[in-house]
């Protein structure tokens, strides 16, 4: 995908997300993360939009952490909201393309990666405004939902962040069902997962399914789709792999 195509996507995700959001009420308790209701999933990513923003609109070329989070509900946080999202969209989509900025995790550009991630970022959390909305989801785009499962796989969890680690070595496959060459090889041990987009070898497990399903299951929004071989590594992904702000 191109860096107009991730900025037009951040651009509707963001729209339906105060959709949702709006329709549910902030009080609304969020289903796909237990402990937020819909206050605290517009607060997050509203945050993290202004976050991001700055990054790019001001070239600041060091890591600083993102701010505090508004003391505001209701009709004043869902204005709030849509004015951080609008200024998102409008600094990516203005930022030439060879801004030199701090950029999150590896790209071909500091713009690209931003663009990219806070697609996403937006994606995921509108999944989770409609479910507590109760609705049913807008429809991600399996080419998009393939981009987000190589950025989740090969970007977050080569960072030695990364919880998703095994005492002795083993081989997790995932696979889209409904793509060609849409195949990871995860290799975990004691260290950072090291991810290959290949189909080599034995697997220990595999976790496989239409991208789509796929990719908002590797994001823990959804149950794995199948899972064959030692499903203590599935269980595994669903315990260690959540990542942490900040």
């Amino acid at each position: 995908m191109e860096t107009a195509d991730f900025i037009d996507t951040l651009d509707r995700e963001g729209r339906l997300l105060a959709t949702a959001a709006a329709a549910a009420g902030t009080g609304a308790k969020v289903p796909t993360c237990p402990d937020w209701q819909v206050r605290d999933l517009l607060r997050h990513t509203g945050m993290v939009h202004r976050w991001a923003t700055a990054f790019v609109a001001e070239a600041r070329t060091s890591y600083r952490p993102g701010g505090e989070l508004p003391d505001l509900d209701g009709e004043d946080l869902l204005t709030w909201f849509r004015a951080g999202h609008r200024r998102l969209v409008g600094a990516l989509a203005a930022a030439p393309a060879d801004v030199q900025c701090w950029q999150v995790l590896p790209a071909p550009s500091p713009l690209a990666c931003w663009a990219r991630r806070q697609a996403h970022e937006t994606t995921v959390h509108r999944v989770d405004a409609e479910a507590a909305r109760g609705g049913t989801g807008a429809e991600i785009v399996p080419g998009f939902a393939v981009d987000g499962i190589d950025e989740l796989l090969r970007g977050f969890h080569a960072r030695r962040r990364s919880a998703v680690r095994t005492d002795t070595p083993r081989v997790l496959r995932v696979r889209a069902t409904d793509r060609d060459d849409a195949v990871w090889t995860v290799r975990l041990s004691a260290e950072p997962p090291m991810t290959e987009r290949d189909d080599a070898g034995a697997a220990d497990c595999e976790i496989a399914g239409p991208a789509v399903q796929l990719y908002l299951s590797l994001w823990n929004r959804l149950p794995f789709p199948e899972v064959g071989g030692d499903s203590a590594l599935a269980g595994l992904w669903r315990e260690k792999s959540g990542i942490v702000w900040g």
